[in-house]
């Protein structure tokens, strides 16, 4: 079967957002441009990693340009983006493997989201090498969100990111496990129930 590529070659829109209550939260990315909006679903470590390696690597391209590139040192007030996701949110996949990378001839950041792939092998060796097979198949991998963004669309995304991630539930002070609304079993109060 072809690969289903969703290509957004610059997306006028690229979040990380969530659906649900804190503690029930599903996490997506959603790209739009235009009418035209694709929504994928991930964990929410994945969206943690993508915004902080996403903030490393511009700052790798700031440090190796000399502060030359067009790519800000922090998200700037005038592009965040706080609105919610568009709706209806329909997953078109779930997110296995994630790739970045800086195109330094046309100053862009490329994300890659590509569908979570069971794989079926018998031993480490045979699952390397489907694994590497299905990584160098361009026409007939799992589907693939891609998206370039400029500098400022790539911190602004990081930092909206990161948000998100932070804006769960909070963490107890005593073993940082999330506190629910109902209470909380600590494992540092030997069980006791501590109101949040």
């Amino acid at each position: 079967m072809p690969r289903q590529v969703f290509l957004y070659d610059p997306p006028d829109r690229f979040v990380a957002g969530t659906v649900g209550l804190p503690g029930r939260r599903t996490f997506f990315l959603q790209a739009s441009a235009g009418p035209r909006v694709t929504s994928v679903s991930l964990e929410k470590t994945q969206v943690a990693a993508l915004a902080e390696r996403m903030d490393e690597l511009l700052d790798e391209v700031v440090r190796r340009t000399g502060g030359n590139a067009p790519v800000p040192a922090v998200a700037s007030a005038e592009a965040a983006d706080t609105a919610p996701l568009d709706v209806p949110v329909e997953e078109e996949f779930r997110v296995g493997t994630m790739a970045l990378a800086w195109d330094g001839e046309e100053q862009r950041m490329i994300v890659e989201a590509q569908a979570l792939v069971e794989l079926d092998a018998e031993s480490e060796e045979d699952l390397a090498e489907a694994e590497e097979r299905l990584l160098q198949d361009e026409e007939n991998g799992p589907p693939m969100l891609r998206v370039r963004l400029s500098g400022a669309q790539a911190r602004a995304f990081a930092k909206r990111a990161l948000d998100v991630v932070n804006a769960g539930r909070p963490p107890c002070p005593l073993c940082s496990l999330p506190l629910d609304p109902e209470g909380h079993v600590c494992p540092r109060q030997n069980g006791y129930r501590r109101q949040a």
